[in-house]
């Protein structure tokens, strides 16, 4: 058998598109990334209240309508107001700015970068695979110049959402992506 290029560009076609079949047939994957059980078909996400003793005074809002959002873009489930077949609960338990970096200026001690660390306490429950449920308190810090005062960071959205993106992506990951 002779091999010309339209057979070897067959052939190429029907690789991939075997493998594409072996990747649905075999588990549940998603291009996304997430690795959720086709009985799965809701989820709840209650609101995280901010018992931190900093923080503006929107952030438990802002928390969690980025938290819904993120897995609304991410997953094909249906948002429930509670009783989902996946359900987050949690609090914020630490928003703290404090210098991270001091350097001298002028013979004096002075913050070179300001670090705002913000905690959150996450408690996930699968009701169609308990084994996959956890809780557990995710970090997550983020250097400022020294030149930005808290104020001026609580009142920059972007600059939150850098902090509590990537927490509720370590969530994601932990709950439905499974790394």
């Amino acid at each position: 058998m002779t091999w010309n290029k339209r057979s070897i560009a067959i052939s190429c076609q029907l690789l991939a598109v075997s493998f594409l079949i072996s990747l649905t047939g075999c588990s549940v994957y998603s291009f996304s990334g997430t690795n959720i059980d086709p009985a799965v078909k809701t989820i709840s996400i209650a609101t995280f209240q901010n018992t931190a003793t900093n923080g503006p005074s929107n952030l438990s809002q802002r928390f969690t309508e980025d938290f819904k959002d993120y897995f609304q873009r991410n997953t094909s489930i249906k948002q429930v107001a509670r009783d989902g077949d996946l359900q987050f609960e949690g609090e914020i338990i630490a928003f703290d700015y404090a210098p991270a970096a001091i350097q001298q200026q002028n013979g004096q001690d002075q913050a070179g970068v300001n670090r705002l660390t913000m905690q959150v306490r996450v408690k996930f429950t699968n009701t169609k695979d308990p084994t996959q449920d956890f809780e557990q308190t995710f970090q997550q810090p983020r250097d400022f110049p020294a030149t930005r005062d808290i104020a001026s960071i609580n009142n920059d959205p972007a600059a939150l959402r850098q902090v509590t993106q990537a927490i509720i992506t370590d969530v994601f990951n932990k709950s439905v992506a499974n790394w």
